[in-house]
């Protein structure tokens, strides 16, 4: 026969105990001792053993001894089961006696059962009871055997010493923890303490400071897996803002070369070869659809390597004559029109197959260095110069970088142009012509000065320029110099200026990007006021946001070279607010 922990009934087999144990798992499980309830099947247990160790080990001794007794005597069946019964009777009695909490409250000072004198008066009388039943029945080596090979060694509950016998146990007990035990007399009045964690009644402050000792070591225990559990928490977040981290500074990373090479490519600093390079790839695209024939491919790559030789322009892109044009146009024509002023003599330079895209800064410098070169101002800086080919352009900024001017633009170009289609500005032209001993200076128009976004200032300075006071004729042809025009992605000439009948000015300007066929409808005698639509530019046509023009000034010194060359170190612009 097996014994439930719990509540003391007996089953015939370990399957019985287990479904029987699961009743107790499903519902509340309740101390068959002290009534302690609220707790799960391993904290009782727990609870069992350690607060009713000598109680629950005598009553399953009992147990375990009758029922050898009922297996082993058919003649002492009746009078074995009896006894079996009272002894049961008398512990299962004396364990519903352990009150609860809300029992103990209402037991009188003559009635109330401490549990340390139950446990002692009960043993007492469980010995009495087994030695009187050993001589009646013989049954001396029975029980030995049985505790031999049933019960292992009782443990103290105190201080964990092992002793063979629980009468042992029980001196050891009484003996090294009096003090603990405390047993009261059973006319004395002991106040109960109650555990503030779980209700169970303690009758000594002793035993009630261990016991809540360790319900703040479970407590510690939990909050220490807590932690741990916190702590791999944050770790695992400390990961993915890593991970995440990495990933955007990865991405970062990948948008930022994407930038960097667009830019490389829009600039031409993508070692995608120069304006050679390109000219033949694109006049072999003409050819391929039948655009260009073959003939015309040859004579033309021979006449770009004669050029390419010789520095010099081959002049398939200029066109002449326009200044001269339109001073007549102006005489005999545009009534609107109250005055104009138009720069020297200029030609027109377009770009080509070979730097379409990327060569207008050069194309501007070409047609600033046509108009020097026929002034005579000029002669002496520039004396025996002819219009260079865009690679020899590229040569000559760099012979000026190695000079020693604008070191800073120099090191931003990586110190090279020749074979590259890398954009210039201003303030490569304004290097290029002070290396030449041409004096001139860049105006910066860094912000808007109208309404819209327009720069009205910047016509009133091209205006004072090119004007040479009041009481001239209707068209000036001044002695000045085309003003180069920079704004962000493209350059222009300025050649001229008008005024409207109604005081409105309108730029007159040379744009690289315009086919020599279009500019060329300006050399007819009667030309069309359409024909002048690609060359004005009104104040609500120029809204970018920023604006930089060079203006030519005259010839400088040797010293004066010197001068700004050192100047240069530090380049700086005027700034028109």
């Amino acid at each position: 026969m097996l014994s439930c922990d719990i509540c003391g009934e007996t089953v015939t087999s370990e399957p019985d105990v287990k479904a029987h144990l699961i009743v107790h798992m499903e519902s509340e499980i309740i101390c068959p001792f002290c009534k302690l309830s609220g707790v799960n099947y391993d904290e009782m247990c727990f609870h069992i053993e350690a607060a009713h160790f000598e109680q629950n080990t005598l009553e399953r001794n009992f147990e375990r001894i009758n029922t050898v007794q009922y297996g082993t005597s058919d003649n002492k069946k009746d009078n074995t089961l009896q006894c079996g019964m009272e002894v049961n009777s008398s512990i299962l009695s004396g364990c519903a006696s352990n009150h609860p909490k809300n029992s103990a409250q209402n037991l009188t000072k003559d009635s109330t059962l401490k549990h340390e004198g139950f446990y002692s008066e009960n043993l007492s009388e469980s010995r009495k009871f087994l030695k009187s039943r050993e001589k009646q029945s013989g049954l001396t080596e029975i029980k030995g055997s049985i505790y031999e090979t049933t019960y292992s060694p009782p443990e103290c509950p105190f201080c964990g010493k092992i002793e063979e016998h629980s009468e042992d146990m029980e001196t050891h007990v009484k003996t090294k923890h009096a003090n603990l035990l405390d047993i009261p007399l059973e006319d004395c009045d002991q106040p109960l303490y109650d555990c503030p964690m779980c209700g169970l009644i303690c009758t000594n402050y002793h035993i009630l400071q261990e016991h809540v000792d360790l319900h703040l070591e479970e407590n510690s225990f939990q909050q220490g897996m807590d932690r741990v559990q916190c702590s791999g928490d944050l770790q695992l977040a400390h990961q993915l803002q890593q991970e995440e981290d990495r990933k955007r500074r990865s991405e970062e990373s990948r948008q930022e070369i994407e930038e960097f090479q667009k830019l490389q490519r829009q600039y031409g600093l993508d070692n995608s070869g120069g304006y050679k390079q390109q000219q033949l790839q694109n006049m072999e695209i003409e050819v391929n659809r039948g655009r260009m024939p073959p003939s015309e491919f040859h004579r033309r790559k021979a006449d770009m390597m004669e050029s390419l030789a010789l520095g010099i322009d081959d002049g398939k892109t200029k066109t002449s004559g326009i200044i001269e044009a339109l001073h007549r146009y102006y005489q005999n024509a545009a009534t609107d029109v109250r005055r104009v002023w138009l720069s020297s003599v200029v030609d027109h330079f377009h770009s080509s197959l070979g730097d379409k895209g990327w060569g207008c800064g050069y194309r501007n410098f070409q047609m600033l260095l046509s108009s020097l070169l026929q002034n005579d101002a000029y002669d002496d800086c520039l004396k025996g110069m002819s219009i260079p080919c865009i690679p020899k352009i590229q040569s000559m900024i760099e012979d000026a970088w190695k000079e020693g001017f604008d070191p800073q633009g120099a090191s931003q170009l990586n110190n090279r142009l020749q074979g590259t289609k890398a954009w210039i500005g201003a303030c490569e032209v304004y290097i290029l012509l002070t290396s030449l001993r041409v004096k001139c200076h860049i105006v910066d128009f860094h912000k808007s000065t109208g309404p819209l976004g327009t720069h009205p200032r910047l016509f009133e300075w091209i205006l004072n320029y090119y004007s040479e006071g009041e009481g001239n004729p209707k068209v000036v042809c001044t002695s000045k110099p085309p003003i180069y025009l920079q704004h962000q992605g493209h350059s222009r000439t300025v050649i001229g200026i008008e005024e409207k009948k109604n005081r409105t000015l309108c730029l007159l300007i040379f744009d690289p990007g315009c086919p020599s066929r279009e500019m060329q409808k300006l050399l007819r005698q009667d030309i069309e006021a359409s024909s002048l639509k690609q060359l004005r530019k009104s104040v609500g046509n120029l809204k970018h946001k920023q604006y930089q023009i060079l203006a030519v000034e005259g010839a400088l010194s040797p010293e004066e070279k010197v001068a700004r060359r050192q100047a240069s170190q530090v380049f700086t612009a005027e700034k028109i607010p």
